[in-house]
C-alpha cells in the first residue's frame, strides 16, 4: 500500500523534572508510555528530541548572581565595556544584575537598530528620516532619547529595554553604536555580550588594543564555589531561574543523547536518533525577532542527524523533467530518479532552491515550536519519517 503520510512530530508530556533526576530514564519511559496509550509504533530513524532546559535543570547546572560576579571580578581589574547583548528580562537582565554586584563602572554598548537576533530599539525608517548612520554614529543615552523619545517599547514585551538596563545600576552607562571599537574611548577592558558574531567581535577588538577581551562564553566555563558550569559556552545560552539564579546551557549533552539511544534500543529493539535542542533557528515576520538567542541550536545529537538533507527538488523536475508525461507516469518517474541518488550528493538543477541548512538545525526548530516555551507540558518530541521521501513505501 502506497504511504500516505510523510513526517509527523509529536509532542510527548514529561513529568516535571527535578534537580538529580535521571533524565535518560525519564525520557525513554515517557516516550513508551506515549506509544502505549496513544497506539502508534516506535521505527528505526525515529527522532527523540529532549528541550535542553530539561537536560540543564537535571544536571542542576545552575549559577547565582554571586558566582557570576565572582568569576568577572577573577578575570577583571577595572572598569568594563559591555558589548552588544541582546534586549531580553530572561536572557540578559539577570546578568547584567550579576555584573553590577561586582560594584565596577559598566559602558553597555547596545547595537541599532536592533540587536543581534532582530529586537528593535527604534524605528528604522525613522532612523532613515533623521539621517542617523548606523555604520558610524555613535548616540549615547541623551541622544537617543532626544532623537526618539522617552519611551520606546518593544513591539511585543512593551518594555523600554534602554530604561530597563539603566535602572538596574546608576554604575552602568549605555551607548548605542556598531563599531566595537568605540569601547576602547572608555576603557580597555571588554565583555563580549553578542552571540553569534562574539568571534568577530573579540577579534576585532583585539586587534585594536584592547587588554582584556572576555566574551560571555568566557565566564563560568568552571565551578565557582561548586556552581554549575558549561566548559563550551559558558553563559552562553542561559536562562533566568529565579531572581538570583540562572539556569546554564546544558553540558555533557551528547552523552546524554548516547546514553537515550542505548536505553531505547534495549528496550525496543529500534535504532533511534536522539538530540538535545533548545531555540529554533526562525524569523518571525512580524517582530522581525531572529528566534535563536542559544549559541547552537542543537548542543549534542546521535551520528545519524550529522550532516544536512541530500534531496532533490520535486517542483524543478516535475516543471522540467517530467513535464510532458502523464500524472501516473510522473509519479513512477519521480520515485525512480529519487531511488537512483542513492548516498551520491544531489547537486546542480536538482538540488536548485534546496537550501543546505544543517538536520539538526531544521529538526531543532520544528521541535521548538512543536513543544513551545509555555505550558504545553510537552519537552520531549518525536518526529518520524523524516528521514522518509517520496518514494518510501
Amino acid at each position: 500500500m502506497t504511504r500516505a503520510l510523510g513526517t509527523t512530530a509529536r509532542g510527548i508530556r514529561a513529568p516535571i523534572i527535578k534537580e538529580g533526576d535521571y533524565l535518560p530514564n525519564i525520557v525513554v519511559d515517557s516516550l513508551l508510555s506515549a506509544v502505549e496509550s496513544e497506539g502508534f509504533t516506535l521505527n528505526d530513524k525515529d527522532v527523540v528530541a529532549v528541550t535542553e532546559s530539561l537536560v540543564a535543570r537535571a544536571q542542576g547546572n545552575y549559577v547565582t548572581l554571586e558566582d557570576i560576579a565572582e568569576d568577572i571580578n577573577r578575570k577583571f581589574e577595572g572598569d568594563i565595556a559591555l558589548m552588544f547583548p541582546i534586549l531580553s528580562r530572561n536572557r540578559f537582565s539577570v546578568i547584567l544584575k550579576a555584573l553590577a554586584l561586582t560594584g565596577k563602572k559598566i559602558h553597555l554598548f547596545l547595537s541599532y537598530p536592533s540587536d543581534e537576533v532582530g529586537n528593535h530599539l527604534m524605528d528604522i525608517d525613522k532612523m532613515d528620516e533623521l539621517d542617523v548612520n548606523p555604520y558610524k554614529d555613535l548616540l549615547t543615552e541623551e541622544k537617543y532619547r532626544e532623537l526618539f523619545g522617552e519611551n520606546v517599547e518593544h513591539t511585543f514585551t512593551g518594555i523600554d529595554y534602554v530604561k530597563m538596563y539603566k535602572e538596574i545600576s546608576e554604575n552602568i552607562s549605555i551607548y548605542l553604536a556598531n563599531d566595537p571599537r568605540e569601547a576602547l574611548k572608555y576603557t580597555k577592558e571588554i565583555l563580549v555580550a553578542n552571540i553569534h558574531e562574539r568571534h568577530r567581535t573579540k577579534r576585532i577588538l583585539k586587534n585594536a588594543g584592547a587588554k582584556t577581551v572576555y566574551g560571555l562564553d568566557d565566564i563560568l566555563t568552571e565551578s565557582i564555589n561548586g556552581s554549575g558550569y558549561n566548559s563550551d559556552y559558558g553563559l552562553l545560552g542561559s536562562n533566568k531561574a529565579t531572581d538570583d539564579k540562572v539556569k546554564l546551557f546544558p553540558r555533557d549533552s551528547r552523552e546524554f543523547v548516547m546514553k537515550v539511544q542505548e536505553i531505547i534500543k534495549e528496550k525496543t529493539g529500534k535504532n533511534l536518533e536522539v538530540m538535545v535542542y533548545g531555540d529554533g533557528a526562525f524569523k518571525d515576520p512580524i517582530g522581525k525577532i531572529w528566534e535563536l538567542a542559544d549559541p547552537v541550536v542543537s548542543p549534542g545529537f546521535t551520528d545519524g542527524l550529522l550532516g544536512t538533507p541530500n534531496e532533490i527538488k520535486l517542483k524543478y523536475i516535475a516543471d522540467n523533467d517530467l513535464k510532458d508525461m502523464t500524472s501516473s507516469e510522473m509519479v513512477e518517474k519521480m520515485k525512480e530518479k529519487i531511488n537512483e541518488k542513492g548516498n551520491k550528493a544531489v547537486a546542480g538543477n536538482e538540488a536548485l532552491g534546496t537550501t543546505p541548512r544543517q538536520i539538526t538545525d531544521l529538526l531543532g526548530s520544528l521541535c521548538d515550536l512543536i513543544s513551545g516555551s509555555g505550558d504545553k507540558g510537552t519537552p520531549i518530541v518525536l518526529v518520524q519519517g523524516y528521514f522518509d521521501n517520496y518514494a518510501t513505501e
